[in-house]
C-alpha cells in the first residue's frame, strides 16, 4: 500500500509539471501570435474594402446603387470607374443600349378574319428613369413588358381594318401601330427607337378566295379587252368600206367628167409593173396586154398590125 501510495503521487507531480509547461507555451503564443493574427486580419479586411470599394461600368451600360440604409439611389453613373462602400452598397448595371424584340400575335381583322402578324421593335431603357425601372420591373423590364402591350396593341389596331385593308394600306397601319406602342410603353420607362411589321399572313382559305378573285379580275379584265379590240376592228372595217365607197365615188365621177382618166390610170399601173419587172433578174417575154402594159389606144397602126399578123 504504501508503495502505491508513492507510486500516484510521483505520477501527481509529473502531471502537474506537464501542465505547466503547456500553460507556459499557451503564454507565449499568446504574447507572440496577436500581434501576427491583427495584421493578418487588417490585410484581408483591406483587401476585400479594396477589391469591392470600386466599380466599372462599360460602355452602353449605366449603373445605380443600392444602399443597404437608403434604398435605391437618385443618380445613375456613366461609363468608367466609380466607388462605392463595400459592403453598405452595391452596383447595379443597366445595359442602355437598343435591343431588338420580336413578337408574333395571332388576331382578327374587321371582317373576322384571323391575322398572324410579327412585330419587330428595337427597345432600351429610359437612363432619367433607371431606378424606377428597377424597382418597380427589374432588369429584364422588357421581358415582362413589351410582349403584353405588343399583343394589346396589335390586336386594337388590326381590330380596325379589313384584311385586304392591311395590305393596301400597310403603311398606315405600321404608323399607328407604332403611334400607340410608343405611348404605352412610355409609361414604363421603356424608349422604342424602331417598330416594323416583319410578316402579314392570312388563314389559307382567305389566300385561296384572294388568289381566285384575282383570277377571275384579270380574266374580265381580258374579256374587256377582247370586246374593245373587237370594236375597234368593227370600227376599222367600216371606216375602210365608207373609204373604199368614196374612193369608187370620186373614181366615177372622174370617169364620167373625163373618159381620159381611166387611160392615166392604166399608165400608172404599167409604170409600176415595168419597173417591178425592171429589178427582176429573170428575162422572159410575156403579152403587154395581160400585164395591162400596152397604154396605146386600140386603133393605133401598131395594134392593127399585130391583130393582122394574127
Amino acid at each position: 500500500l504504501l508503495a502505491s501510495c508513492i507510486l500516484w503521487l510521483l505520477a501527481s507531480l509529473t502531471s502537474m509539471a506537464r501542465f505547466e509547461q503547456f500553460q507556459k507555451l499557451l503564454q507565449r503564443v499568446a504574447s507572440t501570435g496577436t500581434p501576427l493574427v491583427a495584421g493578418a486580419g487588417v490585410l484581408a479586411g483591406g483587401a476585400y474594402c479594396a477589391s469591392n470599394a470600386m466599380y466599372t461600368v462599360e460602355a452602353g451600360h449605366m449603373a445605380v446603387k443600392y444602399n443597404r440604409l437608403s434604398g435605391i439611389g437618385t443618380d445613375t453613373y456613366r461609363e468608367g470607374v466609380h466607388f462605392l462602400l463595400p459592403w453598405f452598397e452595391r452596383a447595379i448595371v443597366f445595359d442602355v443600349r437598343a435591343r431588338p424584340h420580336t413578337m408574333t400575335s395571332l388576331t382578327g381583322s374587321k371582317d373576322l378574319q384571323m391575322v398572324n402578324i410579327s412585330l419587330r421593335c428595337l427597345c432600351k431603357p429610359d437612363v432619367l428613369k433607371l431606378p424606377a425601372i428597377y424597382r418597380s420591373l427589374g432588369l429584364d423590364f422588357d421581358e415582362k413588358v413589351l410582349p403584353s402591350i405588343i399583343n394589346e396593341v396589335l390586336k386594337s389596331v388590326v381590330a380596325q381594318y379589313n384584311a385586304s385593308q392591311l395590305i393596301t394600306q400597310r403603311e398606315l397601319v405600321s404608323r399607328m401601330i407604332r403611334q400607340n406602342l410608343i405611348k404605352r410603353s412610355a409609361d414604363f420607362g421603356i424608349l422604342l427607337d424602331d417598330v416594323a411589321i416583319t410578316h402579314l399572313n392570312f388563314s389559307p382559305e382567305y389566300e385561296k378566295a384572294v388568289e381566285a378573285k384575282q383570277v377571275a379580275q384579270q380574266q374580265a379584265e381580258r374579256a374587256k379587252y377582247l370586246v374593245m379590240k373587237a370594236e375597234e376592228e368593227k370600227k376599222r372595217t367600216i371606216i375602210h368600206a365608207e373609204g373604199e365607197k368614196e374612193s369608187a365615188r370620186m373614181i366615177g365621177d372622174a370617169i364620167k367628167a373625163n373618159p381620159g382618166f381611166v387611160e392615166l390610170r392604166k399608165i400608172s399601173v404599167a409604170k409600176d409593173i415595168s419597173t417591178l419587172l425592171a429589178k427582176s433578174s429573170n428575162r422572159m417575154v410575156l403579152s403587154s396586154e395581160s400585164l395591162l402594159m400596152n397604154v396605146g389606144p386600140d386603133d393605133s397602126p401598131l395594134q392593127a398590125a399585130m391583130t393582122k399578123k394574127r
